[in-house]
């Protein structure tokens, strides 16, 4: 197996922000006076609105203002990393040096729109650590669909199944698999079942643990 690229999701990845979408996701829901609990938000990681809405509005019903909702925690959201900036995930630094030293090309697949990647990425002195960026409103489908990977693939001018996927969340994970790609989790929030390690060529504790898996595949 020769791995030449590394596609990376960045969501509770790169970044520790999963958490933060958890909170604000739950406290925007209850500001228009919504219960949203902790497995709903979990429902709705790496999907696009137009998947999320609908799967929202099948748990609270057709009064779920989700474009409300959703700007709300954006608003939230955005306004907390304005005054706490964004915790890096353990080992992405190390991680992304290795990859350069030994010529892997880099991309990015994210269900997150370009502008506020390109704000978290830049925030860290990230953003030009990756050859392709891919975010959710340049394909048609987004996750678990395969589209955003079959085209980070193609940006990076290789075949998904010379791709190593890296990805936290089961959407993203079957979104790899789909593709082609190899898929590696790193588990953020939740643990992968039975059915998404079935997927999965392996998965990892910490970005770091990576480094040691290229390694040995080389």
């Amino acid at each position: 197996m020769k791995i030449k690229g590394i596609i990376f999701d960045m969501d509770g990845l790169i970044f520790d922000t999963e958490k933060l979408l958890m909170k604000f996701w739950i406290e925007a829901s209850e500001f228009y006076g919504f219960k949203m609990k902790k497995e709903h938000v979990l429902g709705i990681r790496s999907l696009s609105a137009k998947l999320a809405a609908p799967k929202l509005h099948g748990i609270f019903g057709k009064d779920f203002n989700f474009e409300a909702v959703r700007n709300k925690r954006i608003s939230l959201m955005n306004s907390y990393i304005a005054e706490n900036g964004i915790d890096k995930k353990c080992g992405i630094d190390e991680l992304l040096q290795y990859l350069s030293n030994n010529k892997y090309k880099r991309a990015i697949a994210t269900s997150t729109d370009y502008e506020r990647t390109k704000m978290y990425l830049e925030s860290s002195s990230l953003f030009n650590q990756f050859d392709e960026i891919i975010c959710g409103p340049m394909v048609p489908n987004s996750k678990p669909a395969p589209d955003i990977y079959l085209k980070a693939a193609e940006a990076l001018n290789l075949n998904p199944e010379d791709c190593m996927a890296l990805e936290d969340s089961p959407n993203g994970i079957t979104a790899a698999y789909s593709a082609g790609c190899i898929p590696v989790m790193i588990p953020d929030l939740s643990e992968p079942d039975e059915e998404i390690k079935g997927k999965l060529f392996t998965w990892k504790n910490s970005l770091l643990e990576i480094i040691p898996l290229l390694e040995s595949l080389k």
